[in-house]
């Protein structure tokens, strides 16, 4: 008997799709649940085109991850 992906937490349906990998309808589902497109946050690039770090670009992205991590934080 399949678990019921609506019910489930976006964590816990993660954990669940990789563990079960070759189940496609909590992939379907997970899938779904991600951000479209249009509401994604695009980061800028980390590095010129001659390959040498953006300081300020880097602190954007280091901070986005952090907030990222701290709001993961609060919903476990």
């Amino acid at each position: 008997m399949k678990p019921n992906f609506a019910e489930m937490s976006t964590k816990e349906l993660r954990a669940y799709a990789l563990a079960h990998r070759e189940d496609v309808e909590a992939l379907e589902v997970l899938f779904s649940r991600r951000t479209p497109d249009s509401e994604a946050i695009i980061y800028p690039s980390m590095f010129a085109e001659d390959g040498t770090p953006i300081e300020e670009n880097k602190r954007i992205i280091e901070n986005a991850i952090a907030q990222r991590i701290q709001s993961e934080n609060v919903e476990t």
